[in-house]
């Protein structure tokens, strides 16, 4: 128990003389992450678009060759930033470029090298989501689509993108949530977001595992949060459930021999004030051989 008194004291100490420091950190933290996932969104649509292209025997060739081309160039780099760590790629953009061109290439703000080595790395990501979520749509709305009328750009923007978002929102969230705290590994390049000044302040005082419990509070309370916030616009997304199903089949509607329980047919006349079905007048029961009810 002294221990967690002592911690609590300690964490206190450092909140007290570093509080600010940590503030500002977590600014940087979640600016990055947003501004890099919202980039990364745009590099994973325009990659998953591209990456889903359809095409068979029948397409001109150079236009088979260049989709053909474009799939390869996507394909090879969603697995090599989905298989190397964003540290390893922090230090080949940002150390690797000035290396390749004599200096010539570098980047003098840090705030562009961090976007674009965390948008890269999340574009990779989301192309695969954005594909998965385009060929998760069924095949038949691109047909009906086709079938009307639809080009190919109107079929994706106005029949499948919009379905395809919705099932890909919880991978965005996700990706915002790793990218929270991968961008802990931006210290490598100087970046100073909230790892960054824990590793300053600890090496002012040497009071490491204090100022670790402060970075992990930090991390959980940033990351809870915006799991909250993304709970909530995917309700949002969902739109209002207040509707009623129609039934499977569509002949039976168009003909006007559904009976809803409580609403009757499309062809009865129905009370909206008391919310019951009005007799036809003039109309009695008929009874024919045996004395069943017609």
């Amino acid at each position: 128990m002294d221990k967690f008194l002592k911690l609590g004291s300690d964490m206190a100490l450092l909140w007290e003389n570093y509080g600010s420091a940590y503030i500002s950190g977590m600014g940087s933290t979640l600016a990055l992450a947003l501004i890099a996932t919202l980039i990364g969104c745009i590099i994973g649509l325009i990659c998953g678009i591209l990456n889903t292209i359809p095409y068979n025997e029948y397409t001109p060739r150079p236009k088979r060759f260049l989709l053909k081309l474009i799939r390869v160039i996507v394909r090879i780099y969603v697995e090599v930033f989905r298989g190397t760590p964003m540290v390893l790629q922090a230090v080949f953009i940002y150390y690797g470029l000035p290396y390749f061109s004599g200096n010539t290439m570098q980047f003098d703000n840090l705030w562009t090298a961090a976007i674009l080595i965390v948008s890269i790395n999340t574009g990779a990501y989301m192309a695969e989501s954005v594909r998965g979520g385009i060929i998760s749509i069924d095949p038949g709305q691109t047909e009906g689509a086709k079938a009307i009328g639809m080009t190919h750009v109107q079929t994706m923007t106005s029949v499948i993108l919009p379905q395809a978002l919705r099932n890909i929102m919880p991978q965005i969230g996700n990706n915002f949530i790793i990218n929270v705290k991968d961008t802990s590994v931006m210290f490598i390049i100087g970046f100073t977001e909230f790892f960054a000044f824990h590793r300053y302040i600890t090496g002012v005082n040497n009071m490491y595992f204090p100022s670790a419990a402060i970075e992990m509070i930090g991390y959980l309370s940033m990351t809870l949060i915006a799991s909250v916030i993304l709970r909530f616009m995917e309700k949002r997304m969902d739109g209002d459930d207040s509707y009623e199903l129609a039934s499977e089949d569509q002949l039976v509607m168009a003909a006007g021999t559904y009976t809803h329980p409580d609403k009757g047919s499309p062809f009865d006349e129905y009370n909206k004030e008391g919310g019951s079905l009005k007799k036809a007048p003039g109309k009695k029961k008929r009874f024919g051989r045996g004395g069943d009810r017609l």
